[in-house]
């Protein structure tokens, strides 16, 4: 009887587990059917096209050709006018081309890589060093920066918003193109400092402390016996960190949308797809391409860290 139990129990727990999962995974499955679909299948239910359409992934990526329209008989005309330049003649005719309704997705996915993983970067770096010195060192307030390290997390985004560029323009980064930048990839560096500093801090405490006395008695400095002995065994967190830090400014809008909302050049992949939606290019295919697309790097992200996200490895380091 209790095997019964057991065994419907079981099936009941897989059966519940399976639809959550399929509940989760049916917006990006409605997401990848509507950007393979043609404009007459919009509108069937299936998950399935009639037919697939990859066009919207070939204008994103950039594997179209420039098609020309016809020019009407009036432009022509105006073209053929002695008295334009070979420039004014060049603007008009370049009206005449589907260029100007393609999206740019692969210049608004450099400036999100540029920022977040640049970002992601830097924040490791000083997370790594922030995180020893409060899990290892004894200080003076070690123990109040080690409780308050999460505190700027309190605080949302919408309050921090208008002081932070207010600032920024004090010191005069806001009112140019590139101290826009520089002015939003400091701040993704501050939102993801704390946590980083926060995981790799409780990381590092379930390291022996051993294995670094060993290191420093074989004639290792402190330095060195962080970065020969700490660091290989932190790799998995490490990569944690990097993918979580990543993460948060690759999907961040709030702050983007303020410093770089007069920049189209530099947007970001975020505050791009919103003025996509908005814009006489948006066509479901290409939104649902663009989303997917926006996804894949995170995904590959966590695929490409995959064989580091190992446990385990300090078992054994230090005899009893």
């Amino acid at each position: 009887m209790n095997e019964k139990r057991t065994l419907k129990g079981r099936f009941a727990f897989i059966i519940a587990v399976g639809l959550l999962v399929c509940f989760s995974l049916l917006p990006f499955a409605q997401i990848v059917s509507t950007s393979l679909k043609h404009q007459y299948d919009w509108g069937n239910p299936s998950l399935i096209p009639q037919t697939l359409n990859f066009d919207a992934y070939k204008e994103l990526l950039g594997l179209t050709e420039v098609k020309q329209v016809e020019i009407p008989v009036a432009i022509q005309k105006i073209l053929n006018n002695p008295k334009l330049s070979e420039k004014q003649k060049a603007v008009i005719s370049a009206k005449y081309t589907s260029n100007d309704n393609l999206f740019p997705f692969g210049k608004y996915m450099l400036n999100s890589l540029l920022l977040s993983a640049g970002a992601a970067a830097i924040s490791l770096v000083f997370a790594v060093m922030g995180a020893y010195s409060i899990s290892r060192l004894r200080f003076t307030g070690q123990v109040v920066i080690q409780r308050s390290v999460l505190f700027v997390y309190m605080i949302g985004g919408v309050l921090l918003m208008v002081p932070l560029y207010q600032m920024a323009m004090n010191i005069g980064l806001a009112s140019t193109k590139w101290g826009s930048f520089i002015s939003l990839f400091v701040i993704y560096i501050v939102q993801t400092l704390p946590v980083g500093m926060y995981m790799l801090g409780n990381y590092f405490r379930g390291i022996p402390f051993a294995l670094e006395e060993a290191a420093m008695m074989d004639g290792c400095s402190r330095k060195e016996a962080i970065i020969k002995v700490v660091l290989p065994l932190s790799l998995p967190m490490l990569a944690t960190v990097f993918i979580y830090c990543f993460i948060i400014g690759w999907n961040e809008y709030l702050f983007a949308s303020v410093f770089l909302k007069q920049y189209p050049d530099l947007h970001t992949l975020p505050l791009a797809l919103q003025e996509l939606f908005v814009s006489k290019n948006a066509i479901w295919d290409r939104i649902m391409a663009a989303s997917m697309l926006t996804l894949a790097p995170i995904v590959i992200c966590f695929l490409f860290a995959s064989h580091f996200m190992k446990g385990g490895k300090t078992d054994g380091g230090v005899k009893g």
